[in-house]
């Protein structure tokens, strides 16, 4: 054994025994959904003391950003560890001790765009989760379009005065904090006229109106901002230069939402949540082909993932492949609701029936296709920049 792998077994040993008796075992192994995760904040109230104890032990071990630096909050740790890391909770049934925009998006743009300053005012507080995040990019004209974002932000000397509106703001009603792409150049093009700007959601002139969806639930909602004043030393990175940081950040999200396809209702297998809906489901041979199908195409999307993050830590970055990320993980997992619904037959459409919130999240894996660019705008990134196939 090499002095690299017994190192990566020994620490899959440590973290194995901590996790074990770090996480209380009232969450071990404990079915979750997007109502049971930990999100943080500064209105955050914990479901019971378990949620609490999980994450100040994550905290105090720097495992709520393994990888980030140990100076911002971070574990520190190699992508090989972190990998070791998240094998071991998911096989001892602990959960993500808090998740957040923060961590999935900001983090890394800003350890990558962001001043000594601004690292350190903000990464510590999203590693412990007292600052809650949201995403200021999509507006009632620009969505697939993003960089046609006409949200103003008017150059006052020590502050910018911000006016506009942004559509689609996931949580922004329960956010502190909201990163947000504005216009500072009206006359540049597009792309070249768009700066990054970081606001509390406290600012006087903000407001938010949740956005019903079909699933009954609010998560998205459009922001306002009127005349809202944001200090200067909140910019990211250079004026009118914002659209380089938004592109990195999108190849996070891109991967975020489709990672989320390695993960079923807690992260239960396919088979294990049709077993328990009852004893003859899997006696169907065309259910049970599309399963395998399912199942054999989820390990295969999960070694595909490991392998572009793999690349990434090396250097070369994941980049316009996150499209190919998002579209298959998006497609894949509508394709497993879909089949959980025709296996569960008409139970599944009771909103409060013997399958939980079967229905609710069934139809919440229809936006996957739409958030963070639609399926279609995926392979069209595909073809051109992936492929490098001819344009018509």
């Amino acid at each position: 054994m090499t002095t690299a792998a017994s190192d990566l077994e020994t620490f899959r040993a440590e973290i194995a025994g901590w996790i074990a008796t770090a996480c209380p075992d009232g969450l071990r192994n404990r079915p979750m959904n997007e109502d049971r995760i930990v999100w943080g904040g500064r209105r955050w109230v914990f479901d019971d003391d378990d949620q609490r104890i999980w994450l100040e032990r994550a905290i105090d071990k720097g495992i709520t950003a393994p990888r980030w630096p140990v100076e911002y909050g971070g574990g520190g740790i190699s992508r090989a560890h972190e990998k070791i890391l998240r094998e071991e909770m998911t096989r001892l049934g602990a959960p993500p001790p808090l998740e957040s925009f923060g961590l999935w998006m900001l983090g890394p743009a800003l350890l990558a765009f962001g001043s000594d300053e601004q690292k350190a005012r903000h990464l510590p507080p999203i590693t412990r989760g007292e600052i809650r995040w949201c995403q200021g990019y999509s507006e009632p004209g620009a969505g697939s379009d993003l960089a046609n974002v006409q949200t103003r932000a008017e150059d006052m000397g020590d502050h910018y005065l911000i006016n506009g509106q942004k559509i689609w703001t996931s949580y922004a009603d329960q956010a502190d904090w909201i990163f947000a792409l504005v216009r500072t150049d009206r006359e540049a093009p597009k792309h070249k006229g768009i700066s990054f700007l970081l606001m509390d959601m406290e600012s006087p002139g903000i407001s938010t109106r949740p956005i019903r969806l079909i699933s009954g639930k609010s998560p998205f909602c459009e922001t306002f901002f009127d005349n809202v004043k944001v200090p200067r030393e909140n910019l990211v990175g250079e004026v009118n230069r914002g659209w380089d940081i938004a592109k990195y950040l999108l190849t996070h999200e891109r991967e975020m939402i489709g990672g989320g396809a390695r993960g079923l209702l807690g992260g239960r297998s396919l088979g294990a949540f049709l077993g328990d809906l009852g004893a003859d489901v899997l006696d169907d041979p065309v259910i049970r082909a599309e399963a395998m199908a399912a199942e054999v195409d989820t390990l295969a999307f999960a070694m595909t993932m490991d392998r572009y993050k793999d690349r990434a830590e090396a250097g070369s970055g994941v980049g316009d492949a996150s499209a190919m990320l998002k579209y298959y993980g998006t497609e894949l997992n509508k394709r497993r609701y879909e089949l959980l619904m025709t296996a569960a037959g008409s139970d599944a459409l009771q909103w409060d029936g013997p399958h939980g919130a079967l229905a609710p999240e069934w139809l919440r894996t229809k936006a996957n296709s739409i958030e963070g660019g639609t399926s279609e705008v995926m392979l069209d990134i595909i073809a051109k920049r992936v492929l490098e196939l001819p344009g018509a």
